[in-house]
This record gives structure tokens, C-alpha cells and sequence, in this order.
């Protein structure tokens, strides 16, 4: 998990560290303001265990001192030295402990909060959004973005606070002490840290380089893998192995160049360090002969080049932690200020129902992401309160794109809806989602119980209300037949149930939501002959007095229908009843009919389901 976590962040994106980029990055903070006061509490941790460190090496030569017989103001003796080295190792211990504690509290919590707040912010971003958004983008914001923010701030901004802590009090330590040696060792440190860490990075480019040419291997595989089938039915075995071969040889390639210039890093590190420490001691040693300082000052002063130079080494990884924060915090800030949908938890006690009509006046639209294209063309009808209206017409007639927005997923670029004349964008969204019920082509289940699924149409629906709507959609028989019946799960998007055991899964929810308007959306088309004949019957009865649209292909699901809009291009073209409409010889719909007609004969003596010839309308 931690090598997948770290992985995904040498991949992320940076971004500039400027003016800006801070400020997005501090924003971030104000998820933590509600736990100010452990984040300050963890702030003087950090303080007292960053700066207390700093008496280990002065200790440390006091103790090399005592030991070739000199004494100082403050020791006399090197059990006194101990006790004080074990103190400052105790008290940085406990400051150290004390703020990961305080930090954990802030972070969990703070990161709790970031992601609740995005997850809020998904739910209630129009669909126009999601029109332009891949679902893994949104994932890994929640996820990786996140998780990335939780590491800076518990980690990243503590250590960059502790280096540069150390890194400050260290020299001044230094300057103060011995300013000749100090001014020596910035002299070859600063330059040898510098030069690993330019290495060091260029390194990290050769390793992602491996990985990405040894993941493209995996991918081969995976891909060949799952269409061995097809690999074999053209015979193509010898050039799939020859370009796993060439992937493989390519890879090999930049692996070896990568150890290459890894063993070069090391043994520079190994040269570079030592080196610059060779060099310090060769001249410190010169002062100590000299008796300028010290041996256990010249210990202290090599202890304190150590705690620089691994500072300063360690800032550079920690400002590239910080680009990809910043970068982290501008995805995570750019969702959270995304204009949602004026949508209202609560809802009133009063639901909305449908007196007299929904009418469409003079309505055009086109989506965002294809606004150049009308999908409807100014177009207008009536559906009359208790009214069952079919859409129909060929794919991309714009059928659904009605149902969207009766659903307010979008808004219509002209014209106006109105619902018991009142324009629909007047009304509370909650409430108004609230009235209206649809019962989809492509049924996507939740993942849990058939219970829970069921109970999706409304929440506070007791047993009983269950059962009701269960036996209503002609689910009840087969939900019994499960050893676990209500709780049975339904797996993942509802995989364990057939396709009409899922489609009176969602009547049966439409069922308990009792809504003003019922939506159909092909809600039949995509099931075999028996599984249409059950879930007709569960249709009819959750149609039966209630204001019906609905959207088909096959005309056999129409013949109850009230009126019968036939749309093609985004227009209206016929408005009638089916007898009406057949009398028009050159009209669309008989068209379609007689298509029907055909198809039926073509399949007639091979369906059990009476109804799929149109004939018998």
C-alpha cells in the first residue's frame, strides 16, 4: 500500500511554488481552524523537539572533553554528561510522541472534513459537470489529492519546520563557537549537498523512466491475456511474443543505464560525503594541534556539519513534496468552488404533485460540451395530470434528452417547462426531484441488499411498505426464493441478479417513492420475451392513475398510451393517438409501424410473449 501511495506521488503532477500557490496551499488550513488548538499544541511540540535535539552534539563533545581530562563550568564529571545526554534524548523523545499525537488529530479530522466536503460537492455539482470529468479524475481527487494533503501537513510541513530549524540553530550554534571552521565547512557542504541532490533528482527521472517502460510490459500482457481468443483465432502467438520481446529488451536497456548511474550516485555519495567529513576533521585537526579548539569541540562542530548537511539534503526532497501539494491543493480547491445545483437538503412536508399539466413552450437545447448542436429544435406539447404520453422515435431523436430535462439535469437553452403553470426552475430542486420517478433503461443497483435497493425510493419505508412494493413489482416471488430473501446482496451494480430481476428491483423502488410523474425510460427493451411479460404487468400496475411518460423503441410497450409524440432530429413531427396516427399512410409513425409489422412477422411462431407483434396492439 505505502510503495502504491508512493508510486502515485512520484507520478503527480507539480506545481509552482510562488506567491499563489501558497495561498491555495494555506487555504487548505482552514479545514484544520476548527482544531486550532491541538494544531498549536503540536506546533510547540515540534518547537521543543526540533531545538532540544540541538544540545545532543554539544553534549557529545563535553562528554570527549571530560574523558582527556578537561572540565567545564557546567560538568565536572562524565556521569553528570550522561544524565544530560539521556535527558535530551527523554525530553525530545516525549515532544517528539506528543506531536504526532497533536498532529493526528488535526489531520485526521481536518482530512476527514476535505473529503466529506468533496464528497458533498460531487453530489451536488450539475451533470453538465460531469460531462466534462472522467469518474477516475474525481476518484483520485478524493483519494490520492487527499491522502497526498494528509502527508504534508502531518509530515512534509513538519520536517521542512524541523530541518529548517536545525539548519538555523545549527549555524548559529556554529558561528557563535567556532566561526574559522564554520566558515571552512559552508565552504564544501552546501556545495556537496547541492551536487547529490541534483544527481539524486536526475536519478529519480531514470527510475520513473523504468517504471513506465516495465508497466507498459505489464500492460501487454494484461491485454493479451484477456483476448487470448483472439490472439489464437489469427494466429498471431509469435508477434504478440516479439513485441513483449522488444518492450521487455527496451526496458532491460533503461533498467541497466538506471544502475549505472545509481551505482555512479552512490559511490559519489560515498566519496562526497566522507570527503567533505576527511576534509573538516584534516583541518579541525590542524586547529586542535594548534589549541584553538578542542577535540570534543571539533566532535560537536562534525556532529552539527552532519545535522546541516542532511538538512539541507532534506529540504530539497521537501520543496518537491510542497510542488506537488500546492498542485494538490489547486485540483482539490478547483472542485470545491465548482457552482453546485441549487439543491436544498430538507424538504417540505407538503410533496408536489400534478393538478393539471406539464407543458413544454417553444423549447430548444443543446449540451454544454456540443453546444453547437441543437438536440431540441422549439419544440411543444402538453401532458395532461393522469395522462400516459410515449415518446418514440429513432436513436438520437431526442427522447431522453426530454426526460433530462423534466429530471433538471440541465436547463433548456430556449423556451420554458411548466408544471401546473409554474416555470419547473421555480421550484425547491429537492423537492422537485422529489415528485418525479424513473425507471431506467440500464438498471444500476447499489451494492448492497435487495432490501436496501428497494428502501432507495424512500429511506423511512417500513417493513410492510417493503413487502407492498416488492409484490407489487412481481419481485416478491424470486426474492423468496433467496435462502436470505430481503437480504440477499445484490453485488457489485447488481452482477448476482438477471436483468429483469433488477428492472422489478427498481419498479418496486419507484413503487415506494410514489411519484407525481413517472419516467420510462426503454424500460423494457433490453429484456428477453418472459422477463418483459413480468415486468409489463409491474409497469401497468405502478402506471395505473399516474402521470406517465413514456420513452420507447419498441412500439408493443406503447398501445395504452394516451398520446404519442413521434420525434425525429430534435422536432415533433405527430402528435396523436395510435389510431389517429396510423390513418396518416405517409407519416412517420405508420412508417414505424410498418416496420414493426415486418419485424414481428420475421420473428412470428418464436416469441411466447404475445405482445411483441405490433398486430395485436
Amino acid at each position: 500500500m505505502a510503495l502504491h501511495r508512493q508510486s502515485l506521488y512520484e507520478n503527480a503532477p507539480k506545481a509552482k511554488i510562488n506567491l499563489q500557490g501558497i495561498r491555495r496551499l494555506i487555504g487548505i488550513y482552514r479545514f484544520m481552524l476548527p482544531y486550532k488548538g491541538y494544531f498549536l499544541m503540536g506546533l510547540v511540540c515540534l518547537f521543543f523537539s526540533s531545538t532540544v535535539l540541538l544540545a545532543f552534539p554539544y553534549l557529545a563533545g563535553k562528554l570527549i572533553d571530560i574523558a582527556n581530562g578537561k572540565t567545564s563550568r557546567l560538568f565536572s564529571n562524565m556521569n553528570q554528561v550522561a544524565y544530560a545526554l539521556a535527558s535530551v534524548l527523554g525530553i525530545q523523545s516525549l515532544f517528539s510522541f506528543l506531536r504526532i499525537v497533536f498532529f493526528a488529530q488535526v489531520n485526521e479530522r481536518a482530512m476527514s472534513d476535505i473529503r466529506i466536503a468533496l464528497f458533498e460537492r460531487y453530489l451536488q455539482l450539475p451533470m453538465s459537470f460531469y460531462d466534462t470529468h472522467r469518474v477516475g479524475e474525481l476518484m483520485s481527487r478524493i483519494s490520492t489529492d487527499v491522502a497526498m494533503l494528509q502527508d504534508t501537513f502531518s509530515i512534509t510541513i513538519a520536517e521542512l519546520f524541523r530541518q529548517t530549524a536545525i539548519l538555523i540553530g545549527g549555524l548559529c550554534i556554529l558561528f557563535i563557537t567556532n566561526p574559522q571552521l564554520t566558515v571552512f565547512m559552508l565552504a564544501i557542504v552546501p556545495i556537496l549537498a547541492l551536487l547529490s541532490l541534483l544527481f539524486g533528482k536526475f536519478i529519480r527521472k531514470l527510475s520513473k523512466s523504468t517504471q513506465d517502460k516495465l508497466a507498459k510490459a505489464s500492460i501487454i500482457t494484461e491485454e493479451i491475456l484477456q483476448s487470448i481468443q483472439t490472439v489464437k483465432a489469427f494466429t498471431n502467438e509469435v508477434f504478440e511474443i516479439n513485441r513483449y520481446r522488444r518492450t521487455l529488451q527496451d526496458f532491460v536497456a533503461t533498467a541497466l543505464k538506471t544502475s549505472l548511474f545509481r551505482g555512479a550516485f552512490v559511490s559519489f555519495i560515498i566519496f562526497a560525503l566522507f570527503g567533505g567529513i576527511v576534509t573538516i576533521l584534516w583541518y579541525g585537526s590542524q586547529l586542535v594541534y594548534e589549541g584553538k579548539i578542542t577535540t570534543g569541540e571539533l566532535t560537536s562542530f562534525i556532529i552539527y556539519t552532519m545535522f546541516i548537511g542532511g538538512s539541507i539534503g532534506g529540504l530539497g526532497d521537501i520543496l518537491s513534496t510542497l510542488q506537488k501539494a500546492i498542485g494538490a491543493s489547486e485540483r482539490v480547491e478547483e472542485i470545491l468552488l465548482e457552482a453546485i445545483e441549487p439543491y436544498r437538503i430538507e424538504r417540505f412536508q407538503q410533496p408536489i404533485v400534478l393538478h393539471k399539466s406539464i407543458r413544454f413552450e417553444n423549447v430548444s437545447f443543446a449540451y454544454p460540451t456540443r453546444s453547437e448542436i441543437n438536440v431540441l429544435q422549439n419544440i411543444s406539447f402538453e401532458i395532461r395530470a393522469g395522462e400516459k404520453v410515449a415518446l418514440v422515435g429513432h436513436s438520437g431523436a431526442g427522447k431522453s434528452t426530454i426526460a433530462q430535462l423534466l429530471l433538471r439535469f440541465y436547463e433548456p437553452t430556449f423556451g420554458t417547462i411548466l408544471w401546473d403553470e409554474k416555470n419547473i426552475l421555480n421550484f425547491p430542486l429537492g423537492d422537485y426531484r422529489g415528485a418525479i420517478g424513473v425507471v431506467p433503461q440500464e438498471i444500476l443497483l447499489f451494492g448492497g441488499t435487495i432490501r436496501e435497493n428497494i428502501q432507495y425510493g424512500k429511506p423511512s419505508a417500513t417493513e410492510e411498505e417493503i413487502v407492498w412494493a416488492a409484490k407489487q413489482a412481481n419481485a416478491w416471488d424470486f426474492i423468496c426464493s433467496f435462502p436470505d430473501g430481503l437480504d440477499t446482496i445484490v453485488g457489485e451494480r447488481g452482477v448476482k441478479l438477471s436483468g429483469g430481476q433488477r428492472q422489478r428491483i427498481a419498479i418496486a423502488r419507484a413503487m415506494l417513492k410514489n411519484p407525481a410523474l413517472l419516467i420510462l425510460d426503454e424500460a423494457t427493451s433490453a429484456l428477453d420475451a418472459e422477463s418483459e411479460y413480468l415486468v409489463q404487468q409491474s409497469l401497468e400496475r405502478l402506471m395505473e392513475s399516474r402521470t406517465t411518460i413514456i420513452i420507447a423503441h419498441r412500439l408493443s410497450t406503447i398501445r395504452y398510451a394516451d398520446k404519442i409524440v413521434v420525434m425525429q432530429g430534435g422536432r415533433i413531427i405527430e402528435i396523436g393517438s395510435h389510431e389517429s396516427l396510423l390513418q396518416n399512410e405517409r407519416g412517420e409513425y405508420r412508417k414505424l409501424v410498418d416496420y414493426s409489422d415486418l419485424e414481428s412477422k420475421q420473428t412470428q411462431g418464436r416469441s411466447p410473449y404475445p405482445c411483441d407483434s405490433f398486430n395485436q396492439l
